[in-house]
């Protein structure tokens, strides 16, 4: 398993989509005297800058980042290779003297950082595909009968209609002889929030909405479709990875299609039940505290406020 203690010795600002994340967590950097590595699976591809929103180049010079455009689209970067990464910049930060703060929105990544993780096998990609043909002909509940059947532990935390993990799960058994959920026990062993850093801003729904609605609007705007289509010149590909990033895979649909509302609606939708995916992420990790935007205060105000809130953690 991977090591923990210097992760859970770090500070973490994590959240949704949109929330406001970036300004935030420049401000408590500030504040805290840290180095910011990203916690956004997709921010660490190259060119993948607008569908992103990657903090901008004067945003990188005022704090220093890390974690931002280390691999290109079309290679695939595992939560294994993350943690790898991560830590070994946590010992490069720590070695000047400087705090750590985490700021993205990846939970996936959050849980692997403050608990480990044990990945078990590698993706093999022809039995996924196989996998992914008897989903298509038989339909999510069957697959779904059979995990419980094989993996009734993991059965009861996985959704019928996540079909990615429900995916993985099966993959995994027919790979290992071994059910998903005896390797992940580990990874489920919580530790208390008064121990912790990880603060998760939320807002009320319908602003947090509003929010992603005009994100969406502004990244078009500011040339997301020109962006993906140099992503995609001269026979480029996207990686399966990468190909999953909300708005890119819309994107590539309307090339084809060429819907350009239907496109937009899409990337808005699609946004808005990723927030809401994140934000059960989030309500099933003990070590997070929750910090309420509702209410206008500015960016320096919350930071000094997330601040205080963490120097007694530990």
């Amino acid at each position: 398993m991977s090591e923990l203690l210097p992760a859970l010795n770090c500070w973490f600002l994590t959240g949704a989509t949109a929330v406001g994340k970036t300004r935030v967590g420049l401000a408590l950097a500030r504040r805290l005297q840290a180095e910011i590595i990203s916690l956004d699976s997709m921010a660490i591809y190259r060119g993948m800058d607008i569908g992103t929103a990657k903090p901008t180049p004067e945003q990188q010079a005022e704090v220093p980042h890390h974690l931002i455009d280390i691999v290109d689209p079309d290679e695939e970067f595992s939560v294994a290779c993350y943690l790898e990464a991560a830590h070994a910049a946590i010992a490069e930060i720590c070695s000047r003297g400087r705090n750590v703060l985490f700021v993205g929105g990846t939970p996936l990544y959050l849980k692997a950082l403050l608990r480990g993780l044990i990945p078990g096998p590698p993706a093999n990609w022809a039995l996924r595909q196989q996998i992914e043909a008897e989903v298509a002909e038989v339909g999510n509940q069957a697959l779904y009968q059979r995990l419980e059947q094989i993996d009734p532990v993991a059965a009861a935390q996985i959704h019928p209609r996540d079909t990615r993990r429900l995916i993985r799960a099966i993959e995994v058994f027919r790979l290992t002889g071994e059910p998903i959920s005896h390797s992940q026990m580990q990874f489920d062993e919580a530790n208390s929030a008064e121990h912790c850093r990880v603060f998760v801003l939320c807002r009320p729904r319908e602003q947090q909405y509003e929010r992603i609605d005009r994100r969406v609007d502004e990244m078009l705007d500011r040339g997301l479709e020109e962006e993906i289509r140099n992503l995609i010149s001269h026979g480029k590909t996207l990686g399966r990875t990468a190909r999953q990033a909300v708005g890119y895979q819309e994107m590539l649909e309307y090339f084809d299609e060429g819907s350009r509302e239907a496109m937009i609606n899409k990337i808005k939708t699609r946004t808005r039940r990723f927030s809401k995916r994140q934000g059960t992420w989030f309500r099933s990790l003990s070590e997070c505290r929750y910090w309420d935007l509702a209410q206008d205060a500015s960016s320096e105000d919350i930071a000094v406020q997330i601040a205080l809130a963490g120097a007694n953690a530990g």
